[in-house]
């Protein structure tokens, strides 16, 4: 096999300032313009205290998503989303994607990170945020998954374990339709938190049922993405029954979104699948895609922002070096696992 390639950190680190992380770049180089959003702040936080002790100049990284996603938070838990170049916040707190993704970052930074502090203020924004409830299919997977990971540190932690049951009575019935399972008419973004959530919380509640069914959805996810021997994944615009691929253009999140439902998945279920989608989902960065083309840059770690159908976008976002980063992280520990 191939050996995987460890992720950089060094773009990552060129994009931060001392307020957070620029949202987008041209090429490789910082755009201020569009200032900072809490989407990519939770995913520094899990990015950068997923490995405790891997790299010592991430602590500083953490700091920083801590204090941004705390101010970001109402005192209701609701949370703003986007705060511009000088730093005034430019939205209203809402319960949308920015705040599950907050209680996620959060909920990892207290299982995962090896600084008291940081656990300790992670915990607090935790408990602030989880006061709160959304209507959002996403926004509440995303944070059952900071519930889960709160509830891995402290399995007595109340507020985690009210937010993750209300999240397992909002899932939607099945559609018993085996052609098309998925409990939404398309595919849309960031799929696979949908059934990586099913997953965590079935673990957590002790629902077999609720585990099998998120198991049995991303397997059915990771096969529908998967065409010609490598990921083709869902495009911006979606996908619907009977769509058939490559379609474009394609975001590295939904490649990152697959290969943390596999890691997941391979936590509770022996089956070589999940490491195989994992390896999968770092091929794709490496140019097993529908083009053939690297989508990262492995001298800086710097991920590009999307495949189209004849180029690949350049720029170098902090959604998508994020998003190769975190992939990166899963190959590395499912590396030595055999095909």
């Amino acid at each position: 096999m191939t050996a995987i390639p460890e992720p950089i950190f060094d773009h990552l680190l060129r994009m931060t300032d001392r307020r957070g992380t620029f949202e987008h770049a041209r090429i490789a180089v910082p755009d201020p313009e569009h200032g900072y959003c809490t989407d990519d702040m939770a995913r520094v936080l899990v990015v950068a205290t997923r490995e405790p002790g891997l790299q010592r100049t991430l602590n500083g990284v953490a700091r920083i998503a801590l204090q941004f996603l705390n101010g970001a938070q109402a005192l209701t838990g609701a949370c703003r989303n986007r705060m511009n170049s000088n730093g005034n916040w430019v939205d209203e707190p809402a319960v949308e994607d920015a705040w599950g993704r907050s209680l996620w970052g959060l909920g990892t930074a207290a299982a995962r990170s090896d600084v008291v502090w940081a656990r300790q203020s992670a915990i607090l924004q935790f408990e602030r945020g989880a006061q709160e409830r959304s209507p959002w299919p996403r926004a509440k997977a995303f944070a059952a998954l900071g519930a889960a990971e709160m509830l891995a540190f402290d399995p007595e932690h109340r507020a985690a374990r009210l937010l993750i049951i209300d999240y397992a009575a909002s899932i939607a019935e099945s559609t018993g339709d085996p052609s098309w399972p998925w409990p939404e008419p398309r595919l849309t973004y960031a799929n696979a938190v949908l059934p990586e959530a099913m997953i965590a919380a079935g673990v957590v509640l002790e629902d077999g049922p609720l585990r099998q069914r998120g198991l049995d959805l991303l397997a059915w996810l990771l096969d529908t993405e998967t065409s010609g021997g490598h990921l083709s994944v869902t495009p911006v615009a979606g996908r619907g029954p009977g769509e058939k691929g490559p379609a474009f253009d394609q975001q590295p999140i939904e490649v990152s979104s697959l290969a943390d439902a596999c890691a997941r998945a391979a936590s509770v279920d022996s089956d070589p699948m999940w490491p195989d989608g994992i390896r999968a989902a770092a091929a794709w960065f490496e140019g097993a895609n529908d083009l053939g083309q690297p989508m990262w840059d492995s001298d800086t770690g710097g991920g590009f922002d999307g495949l189209h159908a004849d180029r690949v976008n350049r720029n170098q976002g902090a959604e998508s070096t994020l998003a190769v980063l975190s992939t990166l992280q899963h190959a590395q520990r499912f590396s030595a696992v055999p095909q």
